[in-house]
């Protein structure tokens, strides 16, 4: 399958919407899975049909919820047989109301802090009635570009044999993301936040998608950054062509247009210099950490 058009601007209302419904389904793993390095058990992974939850801990029993971006609905599951669901669609304190009572239907206990995470002055998920718009259209059009990004990260990932993460999607960012680590430990950073200072507590070099912006980027595109930044990364060359260093004001971040893909840039050849820039600047051993 070709990558489908994603235009930021088409779709931004239902962009923001779903990012809402994703933080709320998220807050839902966060607050039943136990903790996990660099904040790994909040995340939400690729599925056949959408996002999902993957297995969670409630009680003796085990449920997922998932975001079905084929039939357009929440699914609730749980390792008992319970099922429970609704449409996608409307608006935000819609979503979390049923969400909440599927929940409870299912005799899962969960609490969450139920306002979103670094989404400006967005009311809290109960009183949100403005973020309703939903294009069911571009919501599986989002979810293909997930689908073959998850799957080109995997064979990335494959060529690796040092600590590095899942492919997942980050919910408070909404970038689906993976990562490796040189299996040293980063100095401290100052003044950094309790979620921060876990985040980056080891060298890393990180690789993803996300589908754009308003604050940073108003286009879809991929992305590699190595924290903490060794000297003279933005010096190094990036592939194919399109790839570019930008100065985010907090470090360098190479940016791949999803456009460019899409017209047939090579995406496997962007992580990988994206990786070798950062390891070689970094000093970290390729040689033993390269499949």
């Amino acid at each position: 399958m070709s990558w489908p058009p994603l235009p930021y601007a088409d779709w931004e209302p239902t962009k923001q919407t779903l990012h809402r419904y994703a933080q709320m389904v998220g807050k839902v793993r966060m607050a039943l899975t136990p903790p996990l390095n660099h904040w790994w058990h909040v995340t939400l992974y690729v599925s056949a049909r959408g996002l999902t939850t993957g297995a969670m801990p409630a009680g003796g029993r085990t449920v997922e919820l998932e975001l079905g971006f084929v039939d357009h609905r929440l699914h609730a599951r749980t390792s008992d047989g319970g099922q429970a669901g609704f449409p996608l669609g409307d608006a935000c304190a819609t979503f979390y109301e049923q969400l909440m009572a599927a929940l409870d239907g299912l005799g899962v206990e969960v609490e969450i802090l139920a306002e979103p995470f670094d989404l400006g002055d967005s009311p809290p998920f109960a009183e949100d009635t403005g973020h309703r718009d939903y294009d069911a259209d571009a919501v599986e059009r989002f979810w293909q570009v997930l689908r073959l990004t998850s799957a080109e990260l995997a064979a990335f990932r494959g060529r690796f044999v040092g600590k590095q993460s899942p492919v997942h999607l980050f919910w408070h960012s909404f970038d689906l993301a993976h990562a490796r680590f040189s299996g040293r430990a980063a100095p401290p950073i100052p003044g950094a936040d309790a979620v921060t200072a876990e985040a980056y507590s080891h060298e890393v070099i990180a690789f993803g998608w996300w589908p754009g912006d308003d604050r940073r980027t108003p286009y879809p595109a991929f992305y590699s950054y190595t924290a903490p930044e060794p000297d003279g990364l933005r010096e190094r060359t990036l592939e194919p062509a399109a790839a570019e260093w930008v100065d985010t004001g907090n470090g360098s971040l190479a940016v791949l247009p999803y456009e460019a893909v899409r017209e047939g840039a090579d995406l496997l050849a962007f992580f990988e210099s994206a990786y070798r820039a950062g390891a070689e600047a970094a000093g970290w051993d390729l040689t033993h950490l390269r499949r």
